[in-house]
């Protein structure tokens, strides 16, 4: 893939459902094996409603993007500065086909841009996602604490930006 072919950028509202698809795709190829498909279902069910997706494209004080690739998306971000100097990466999912081909990586880049005077990023990232887990190890994020979430255990994961 050719870098000039991805672009990333702040998503609109009619890109609500193509990023819904890209949470649910992601979610199924991540979550099945650790919770079974129906669970996921439910769960990506409530957390990626329409409803829910829109009203944080719409969100003044939340970064919402998208990659897209030749018009079709491809991945998506979400993320929000809940206290200062800390940023706080709800969402970072890249659609199975295009994971290991750096939308991921070109993503979170695009994150840190629009925050430049962050001194961290946080997040959390279930412990039974090896990809998720390994992508952020490799991105210089430790793990700083646990914690429990819809049965799932997270990894809440720090870097330090400053």
């Amino acid at each position: 893939m050719d870098d000039a072919d991805l672009l990333i950028r702040p998503a609109v509202m009619q890109d609500a459902e193509d990023a819904r698809r890209v949470l649910v795709e992601t979610w199924h190829d991540t979550y099945d094996p650790l919770l079974g498909s129906e669970k996921v279902a439910e769960i990506s069910g409530r957390w990626h409603a329409i409803e829910v997706l829109t009203q944080q494209i719409g969100s003044p004080d939340a970064l919402f993007l998208v990659a897209e690739h030749s018009g079709r998306l491809v991945g998506h971000a979400y993320a929000l500065i809940p206290q200062p100097d800390v940023l706080f990466l709800s969402r970072l999912y890249v659609l199975p086909a295009w994971q290991r081909r750096g939308v991921g990586t070109r993503m979170l880049g695009a994150v840190l841009e629009r925050y430049p005077g962050t001194a961290r990023m946080r997040l959390n990232v279930e412990a039974g996602n090896g990809k998720g887990v390994a992508f952020y190890l490799r991105h210089g994020f430790t793990v700083v604490g646990e914690r429990a979430e819809e049965g799932l255990r997270h990894l809440q994961m720090e870097e330090v930006l400053r």
